[in-house]
């Protein structure tokens, strides 16, 4: 059996570290990378990732992803380019319409029906025509705040309060998340950000919330969320972004679900760049009321960046083996590490 092909779209933070994971794994290989970062367009991935090519075909970063997308040569897409569901609805019709499977980055495409139902509904006509499948994941959404909730429940008998918080640092994040978040700018901008919506913070609670609700059977009445801006005493700098004394280095974002006024699930998510400079220390946590009550700790947290990787690259085989269209990560296996032969997880 030949080796799974995958193309990557995008070869930022994310992009790169599934290379890399990719290149450490048997039976599935590195087809092709697209990425319109003049640095990077002509380049070998090799030298971008600063890695021995030894036995790995050699892999050249090209701007034109039309080039890459021949059945031939890809079976799975890794897209890790944007953070919303409008923004990488063209990307994804187009991989799709050519007859490949597609595994997104996008926080949004976690459950892309919260927000964008009837793009969720296209999406999967799609690829249900030209049987294939879509999933987005990631670290959270798709794994800490929503898929790991559900599977604790699966211990209960009854569930009368949920509440889920991460406490994470946004470091190994690339340029994009920086600027979803506010790192580095300054308070009044970020005010202003909320104002008038320029500014995402956490994309995702909508999803989470929502996912949770569906897999457990509960009818929300209503979605909130708030954020506020994380001002650093001290001057911060990570790999790709820097906040300096009184500016941003992150957000807190809270979000709700409510049933009859009251609140059912409640998210809990204060992020930012370098936290152990003033003392923040990192974890997940969930706490279910119920039958029994269940409460879990992971400290520090799960890194978010290893994190979105791993559960990107591990998806791949559920993906291929799953029905046409448009999954979430509560319709599928769930998540483990694959340290055999991809390819072995395959159905015939």
């Amino acid at each position: 059996m030949e080796n799974i092909k995958v193309v990557i779209w995008g070869f930022g933070a994310m992009g790169r570290g599934m290379a890399d994971m990719l290149l450490s794994k048997k039976g599935v290989e590195i087809s092709g990378v697209c990425d319109l970062h003049p640095d990077l367009v002509g380049k070998s991935i090799f030298d971008a990732l600063e890695c021995e090519k030894g036995v790995h075909p050699e892999v050249i970063v090209n701007s034109n992803i039309e080039l890459l997308l021949e059945k031939d040569n890809c079976d799975i897409v890794l897209l890790a380019t944007d953070s919303y569901t409008k923004k990488s609805f063209s990307k994804t019709k187009m991989i799709l319409e050519k007859e490949i499977n597609v595994i997104s980055t996008a926080e949004e495409m976690a459950y892309p029906k919260a927000q964008e139902p009837e793009l969720a509904k296209e999406l999967d006509r799609i690829a249900k025509e030209n049987n294939v499948t879509v999933l987005g994941t990631g670290i959270n959404p798709g794994f800490i705040m929503d898929l790991l909730v559900v599977a604790l429940t699966g211990a209960m008998t009854d569930v009368t309060h949920i509440e889920a918080n991460r406490v994470n640092s946004l470091s190994p994040f690339g340029p994009a998340v920086m600027e979803e978040q506010g790192v580095g700018i300054t308070v009044e901008k970020f005010n202003s950000g909320v104002k008038d919506g320029s500014l995402a913070g956490h994309v995702g609670f909508a999803e989470s919330v929502a996912m949770i609700a569906d897999a457990i059977g509960v009818k929300l009445d209503k979605f909130e969320q708030q954020m506020a801006p994380i001002v650093t005493s001290v001057d911060r700098f990570s790999k790709y972004g820097e906040a300096l004394k009184g500016n941003v280095a992150g957000v807190n974002m809270t979000g709700q679900g409510l049933i009859n006024g009251k609140v059912f699930i409640d998210m809990k998510h204060p992020q930012q760049i370098e936290p152990e400079l003033e003392g923040t220390h990192t974890g997940d946590y969930i706490n279910l009321k119920g039958t029994p009550e269940i409460h879990m700790a992971i400290t520090p947290e799960i890194d978010g960046g290893i994190g979105t990787i791993a559960v990107c690259v591990n998806m791949i085989p559920h993906v291929l083996n799953a029905r046409s269209g448009l999954k979430t990560m509560i319709d599928l296996p769930v998540p483990r590490a694959i340290m055999g032969d991809m390819r072995d997880l395959l159905e015939e």
